[in-house]
């Protein structure tokens, strides 16, 4: 299948467009020759190991104290 399919050709052929993708084979839908969307396949992440860094940083005593007035002003202009 072709890589740039307008969008009536792709309409009938989402579930062959999506085979496609999922064999990691990008597809562009265009209108009018100008392109719209892209089909690409989700690019899988690893999954976050939670407590991965416990001891590594310690959250100061003082870490919800007010802000400085000079920080404060900074924020405010």
């Amino acid at each position: 299948m072709k890589k740039n399919i307008t969008i009536h050709e792709a309409r009938p052929r989402l579930c062959r467009l999506l085979n496609r993708v999922a064999s990691d084979e990008a597809s562009v839908i265009t209108r009018a020759d100008e392109p719209i969307a892209r089909l690409v396949p989700i690019q899988v992440t690893a999954t976050r190991q939670l407590g991965r860094d416990a001891g590594v940083f310690a959250v100061p005593e003082d870490f919800d104290r007010p802000l400085p007035d000079m920080i404060l002003w900074f924020t405010r202009t």
